[in-house]
C-alpha cells in the first residue's frame, strides 16, 4: 500500500520538504531530522532522471518517502519515471480538464490508460519480481498530484477536480500570481481570491489540496484551511537561513 496516498485522505495535514540541491547527503540529513516526505524537484532542481532515481534510493533507504516533481507533463518522461520506480508525482502546469485526463491516462496501462508496456524488465516491478505489477500493483500504488498554477486552471478548476485518477490538486501560488499579473505579490487581494476559488472547488469535489507556504499563510493557517499536504520547507532555504543567521550572530 502507498502510505503517502493513504495519508492524503487522513485527518492530519502531511508535512513535506523540497530536495533542490540534488545531494544524497542532504537527503539523509533531512530524513534523519524528521523530514521524511521529500519532493525531488525535477522541474527547477539539478540533474536528470537517473540522478533523481539515486536520490529516491537514498530517501527510501533512510526511511523516507520520495515524491518526484516532473519537469513537465511530457508522456515519455512520465513513462520512464514510472519504469524507474517512482510512485508519487507532482505534475506541473495543468490548465484544462482535457490535459488532466491525458496526463492521468499516461500513468496507467491499458485499458485504464495508455502507458507503454515493459513491466517484466523495469525497476518499478522489482525487475519483474512483482508479477501483478501491470495488472494490479501499479494501478493502486500511484499518487498523482496535478499542479494548478495558472489563471486558466482556475477558470477550469471544477472540471479538473472532476477528472478520475487525480489524488490531489497542488497549488503553485507563485506561478499563479505571476499568470494573473501579480509576480511576487502573493498577498494581493486578487491572488488570494484565486486561491480561495481553488480551495472552494476542491472542498466541493472532496479533492485533497496540496501547496507550499506563501501569501503570508504559514503551517497553522494552511492546516486551518484544510490543506492535506504542505511542502513548505526546502534544503536551500534552510541552509541559506541558517547561514545568514550564524553570520549575523558571529558579527555581534
Amino acid at each position: 500500500m502507498n502510505s503517502f496516498k493513504h495519508a492524503l485522505r487522513g485527518p492530519d495535514m502531511v508535512l513535506g520538504a523540497w530536495l533542490e540541491l540534488g545531494s544524497c547527503n542532504v537527503a539523509e540529513v533531512m530524513v534523519a531530522n524528521g523530514w521524511d516526505i521529500l519532493i525531488i524537484d525535477g522541474e527547477h532542481g539539478p540533474g536528470g532522471l537517473e540522478d533523481w532515481v539515486t536520490l529516491s534510493r537514498t530517501v527510501t533507504a533512510a526511511g523516507g518517502t520520495p515524491i518526484l516533481r516532473l519537469p513537465d507533463a511530457d508522456e515519455t518522461m512520465i513513462k520512464r519515471a514510472l519504469d524507474r520506480g517512482f510512485k508519487n508525482f507532482v505534475v506541473p502546469m495543468i490548465n484544462t480538464a482535457e490535459h488532466a485526463k491525458q496526463v492521468v491516462s499516461a500513468f496507467y496501462y491499458p485499458p485504464r490508460g495508455h502507458r507503454g508496456y515493459a513491466a517484466p524488465v523495469v525497476r518499478g516491478s522489482g525487475w519483474g519480481s512483482d508479477t501483478a505489477y501491470a495488472t494490479h500493483t501499479s494501478h493502486h500504488d500511484l499518487t498523482i498530484m496535478l499542479q494548478c498554477e495558472h489563471i486558466e486552471a482556475v477558470e477550469n478548476i471544477d472540471a479538473i477536480c472532476a477528472v478520475d485518477g487525480i489524488d490531489a490538486i497542488f497549488i503553485g501560488p507563485n506561478d499563479l500570481a505571476a499568470s494573473a499579473g501579480y509576480l511576487e505579490r502573493l498577498d494581493a487581494p486578487e491572488v488570494l481570491s484565486l486561491l480561495a476559488r481553488i480551495e472552494a472547488a476542491a472542498k466541493t469535489a472532496n479533492m485533497p489540496l496540496a501547496t507550499v507556504r506563501s501569501a503570508g499563510r504559514d503551517w497553522a493557517d494552511l492546516r486551518a484551511l484544510g490543506y492535506n499536504f504542505v511542502a513548505g520547507a526546502g534544503d536551500i532555504g534552510m541552509l541559506a537561513q541558517m547561514a545568514a543567521l550564524e553570520r549575523a550572530n558571529a558579527q555581534k
